[in-house]
């Protein structure tokens, strides 16, 4: 291949990018394994004869989709599915400091909550889903990849369908997301038990990844989370209010370090459910944007 040939490829393949890591970052809930994703998609595309396609961009999607499927066995096969308390990568940014790349981002961002239901279906019915549902590849291309006709591939969709779509849908309105987020973190800076029932629904899911310190947990109900206040009310004096894919988060620094992240969905001006990632060492990288 000419220098020039391989310089308009590269042109065409950059305008593709942003899409595939997009792609594969719903596939893989990893930024850093949908980056890898990516770049082994454009290994191959050197590697390919595609005089005779006619969509780049749709042959760049299923290419990458193949990759993240054979990731998602791989993980299996090795034996590392996520466990319940796992978190998957957040995109983190300020509220007052996105730059253009990461508006584009969170603008196309799906929240934290979907990507844990993500983990939590098989392979091949989030491959399905992802391209189908979020990126509108039709069945047909998506059938070879799976190795199933496209109607078992419509199946496969329409069942990671019925698990994502279980929870009602949450709050979207920024504004209302602040309120609800501080009235929060107001009563944990008090220490108030009965104003930190008052604004988690009754059934609430706290879900806290600490990584490799097994401290690990998951927890139900509104009264055993909120009896995890102190906890709270000793990171309140810390927190700064950030996005966490396009919804408001909070992000706790003492000494200036990331210590914690916490998402938050809402649900009929309740909050429904709370992952907390406090990895330090995915938190340094995870927030770099934010701070």
């Amino acid at each position: 291949m000419s220098s020039a040939s391989t310089d308009t490829l590269a042109e065409r393949f950059e305008e593709s990018r942003g899409h595939l890591r997009a792609v594969a970052y719903r596939m893989l809930g990893s930024l850093s394994e949908a980056e890898d994703a990516v770049q082994e998609t454009w290994l191959r595309l050197q590697r390919s004869d595609i005089s005779a396609v006619e969509n780049l961009g749709g042959w760049l999607t299923t290419v990458t989709g193949r990759i993240c499927l054979d990731l998602l066995r791989s993980r299996k096969a090795r034996g590392e599915e996520p466990l319940e308390t796992h978190v998957p990568d957040p995109l983190v940014t300020s509220l007052d400091t996105l730059d253009p790349e990461q508006q584009a981002l969170q603008a196309d961002s799906v929240g934290l909550a979907l990507l844990v239901v993500l983990d939590s279906l098989a392979p091949v019915e989030r491959l399905a889903f992802v391209l189908h549902d979020l990126f509108a590849v039709p069945f047909d291309d998506i059938a070879p990849i799976v190795e199933r006709t496209p109607a078992a591939t419509r199946q496969l969709a329409s069942r990671a369908r019925r698990r994502v779509q279980g929870a009602p849908p949450p709050e979207t309105d920024p504004a209302r997301q602040r309120e609800i987020v501080e009235a929060f973190l107001s009563a944990a800076r008090e220490g108030d038990f009965e104003r930190l029932v008052a604004v988690l629904d009754p059934d609430v899911l706290l879900r806290a990844d600490a990584g490799a310190t097994g401290l690990s947990r998951l927890v139900r109900g509104a009264h055993t989370v909120a009896s995890g206040a102190i906890t709270f009310q000793r990171m309140a004096p810390h927190v700064r209010v950030v996005l966490v894919n396009g919804a408001i988060g909070l992000l706790a620094l003492p000494e200036g370090r990331p210590a914690s992240l916490m998402s938050f969905t809402i649900t009929g001006a309740k909050i429904t459910e709370l992952n907390i990632l406090s990895d330090e060492d995915r938190l340094k990288t995870l927030t770099r944007a934010a701070l």
